[in-house]
């Protein structure tokens, strides 16, 4: 997928959106009298590993909306997956019933 492809559709994010704090280490900085420096950061796993990636503060609507995004998807895909059980369940007793009829 090219870059313009992925600036043209809107982004499926799976993950979570985090706030890292931390001190930066200058002696004179407000952090270091507990104020600590705050970032927002997009976490997810990739093969049990958890990765970060920080992020601008202007990203983070867009990278909200593409957590968003994919929570809705894995509800419509768990709703569709859970109508197919249903589908298959009744046809599996519908077979039944029929081979015990014709015993």
């Amino acid at each position: 997928m090219t870059q313009s492809q992925t600036r043209q559709s809107p982004l499926l994010l799976r993950g979570s959106l985090v706030v890292l704090k931390r001190k930066c280490g200058k002696n004179t900085c407000r952090c270091t009298e507990g104020h600590l420096h705050e970032t927002p950061a997009l976490s997810y796993s990739v093969d049990g590993v958890t990765r970060i990636v920080s992020l601008p503060s202007g990203e983070v609507p867009t990278v909200r909306a593409g957590l968003a995004r994919y929570r809705k998807a894995l509800g419509e895909l768990e709703r569709t997956a859970l109508a197919g059980i249903q589908v298959l369940s009744r046809r599996l007793e519908k077979e039944r019933t029929e081979r015990r009829r014709k015993r």
